[in-house]
C-alpha cells in the first residue's frame, strides 16, 4: 500500500476554481491508477475522475469538461483542478490509490482502490 495525503481543499464561490493536490508516499514502485472520490453529507461516496499510470482518464458526467485529473510520476503526485465549481460539488475529497497490472487500466469502483488519503472539505458556496 502507499500512504496518500491531500491538501487544496477549502472555500470557493460557485464559478470559482481549486485545485486538490494528493502526494503518495511508501511503496510507490507500482502500477498504480489514482483515483479521486468525494462523499457529500447524507450521501454515497462516488468517483469522480480517475488517472492510469499511462495517462488514460475517466470522468464522472457530472464533472466532465469541468473537472481535470493528471499526475505527475515522478514526483510521486495527483491532482485535481476543479473549475466552474457547483454548490453540488461541496463535499469532501478522498485521493484514492489501486494496483494495476497493466499501465492503462483504470478503476471505477471504490473497493478495487486499496489506500485511501484523510479527505479534504470542498464548500461552494452559491
Amino acid at each position: 500500500q502507499v500512504q496518500l495525503v491531500e491538501s487544496g481543499g477549502g472555500l470557493a464561490q460557485a464559478g470559482g476554481s481549486l485545485r486538490l493536490s494528493c502526494a503518495a508516499s511508501g511503496r510507490t514502485g507500482r502500477m498504480y491508477v489514482m483515483g479521486w472520490f468525494r462523499q457529500a453529507p447524507g450521501k454515497e461516496r462516488e468517483l469522480v475522475a480517475c488517472i492510469a499510470s499511462d495517462g488514460r482518464v475517466y470522468y464522472a458526467d457530472s464533472v466532465n469538461f469541468r473537472f481535470t485529473i493528471s499526475r505527475d510520476n515522478a514526483k510521486n503526485m495527483a491532482y485535481l483542478q476543479m473549475n466552474v465549481l457547483k454548490p453540488e460539488d461541496t463535499a469532501t475529497y478522498y485521493c484514492a490509490a489501486g494496483v494495476t497490472e497493466r499501465s492503462s487500466q483504470i478503476y471505477t469502483i471504490s473497493d478495487m482502490y486499496e489506500s485511501w488519503g484523510q479527505g479534504t472539505q470542498v464548500t461552494v458556496s452559491s
